[in-house]
């Protein structure tokens, strides 16, 4: 009676193709979550704070506003529009592509949707007219937040808690009063199909009310901002492990971002 057996030669070989199928299959199955589901971004400015720091990393879901072109690994222009869509909310915190730029990446908060007249006097945002409720809070203390440099100390800086027409509250800070623009804007109508961003670092963002950003089309949305998983200060990158017990910021992980 004949017995099939497994030469020892053949074993190394066997072993190495299942090394690189799993490799191939886990690559696979993280490139699928990073165009459906979640992808990380990281914080490089201080545009966003205080709600988003310097050094925070986070998840944005890509599936919360459906799928454009920019939702594709490289942004393969495979088709136009979106898919599966879903509108804005305001005051939803958003990752899109610069219309002028569209291999960069911003983040900001929604403010205007399709229709709206926005304006901004004297430092307050006014929606259709109405300024929003603004409710002063103690001072925000924080390293650069007005872009002041690298080696600036901590400062109070005025910090209010703005509430748009939707119930939607966050906090938001202002660093200079500025006698023209920013503080002071011509009105904006947001034209159909498009969405009027703002930073929540006011004097320190450049967003919507700026020409180079503009209106920003639907189709340039890559997803919304879900939690933060990971945050170190001092201007560190994540990989220095050594001195994570010192400026990882603990308080922040993990935190839904809002």
């Amino acid at each position: 009676m004949a017995i099939e057996t497994r030469s020892e030669s053949a074993q190394p070989k066997n072993r190495l193709a299942e090394t690189a199928r799993t490799l191939i299959e886990a690559l696979l199955i993280a490139v699928l979550i990073r165009t459906f589901l979640f992808q990380p971004f990281n914080i490089p400015s201080g545009s966003m704070e205080p709600t988003l720091l310097v050094g925070d990393y986070l998840f944005v879901s890509k599936f919360s506003y459906g799928y454009s072109r920019y939702s594709l690994p490289f942004s393969l222009p495979l088709f136009s529009g979106r898919i599966f869509g879903a509108p804005l909310q305001r005051g939803d915190v958003v990752v899109f592509r610069l219309p002028s730029d569209d291999a960069v990446d911003y983040i900001k908060r929604v403010i205007g949707l399709p229709g709206d007249h926005l304006q901004v006097i004297d430092g307050i945002l006014h929606i259709n007219g109405t300024p929003v409720q603004r409710k002063r809070l103690p001072d925000f203390v924080g390293e650069n937040a007005c872009g002041t440099g690298a080696i600036s100390r901590p400062a109070g800086i005025e910090q209010w808690r703005e509430t748009l027409p939707n119930g939607v509250s966050y906090n938001t800070l202002h660093c200079t009063s500025f006698n023209g623009f920013p503080d002071t804007t011509p009105v904006y109508i947001v034209p159909p199909g498009h969405y009027f961003m703002m930073g929540d670092n006011r004097e320190n963002s450049r967003d919507s009310r700026f020409p180079d950003v503009g209106f920003v089309p639907f189709e340039n949305i890559v997803g919304r901002a879900q939690a933060i998983f990971f945050s170190i200060g001092d201007d560190l990158p994540a990989w220095h492990i050594w001195q994570w017990p010192w400026s990882v910021r603990w308080s922040r992980v993990p935190k839904l971002v809002s």
